[in-house]
């Protein structure tokens, strides 16, 4: 069994196969419909409608999201050597709360964030190929919100309206974490 069959197998004893499969759906570029996009926000918790909601509060998510994260960078332990990447991430996130004009470079800048602020939490184990499923198994609701991250490309050639969606998603949870 390969890494990805013990995640998946781990995954469904938190989530519905359905869901897993609208994860990898919307990652993989073939969905960007209002069900999928609900289906995995009510996989962070999210109940109703995610895309009619969020387009009326998206200012305050976006500042929820911000506050939080900073919170959770600020009291994060660093080495001397990672104090630079840790104010660079401060800096980095303040600027993507502030315009959100452009979704396709926010969807970059956001994966970018987040991978940044959790290699400050966990250090090299985020590097590790087994990083996912060690997540899933400390803390479920992180793991699953880490797979979900770790599902979507790197950089995306989508519509402007799926990058707001995908970065939204992962804000709402952070948001609520």
């Amino acid at each position: 069994m390969d890494l990805s069959d013990k995640v998946n197998t781990l995954l469904e004893d938190f989530i519905d196969a359905e869901t897993i499969k609208s994860v990898v759906s919307f990652s993989k570029g073939t969905e960007n419909n209002d069900a999928t996009v609900n289906q995995i926000a009510s996989m962070f918790g999210f109940s109703g409608d995610f895309c009619k909601t969020q387009s009326e509060n998206e200012n305050k998510l976006i500042q929820s999201f911000m506050h939080n994260l900073q919170l959770l960078i600020q009291k994060t332990w660093v080495e001397k050597s990672d104090i630079a990447l840790k104010e660079q991430i401060l800096y980095k996130l303040e600027i993507l709360c502030k315009d959100t004009s452009d979704w396709a470079k926010a969807y970059t800048e956001f994966l970018s964030i987040i991978g940044n602020a959790v290699y400050l939490m966990f250090g090299q184990q985020t590097k590790s190929d087994d990083f996912c499923e060690y997540s899933l198994r400390i803390d479920p609701e992180f793991g699953i919100f880490w797979w979900y991250i770790q599902s979507l490309p790197a950089t995306a050639e989508w519509p402007s309206e799926k990058c707001r969606n995908a970065v939204l998603l992962g804000m709402y949870f952070l948001a609520n974490y």
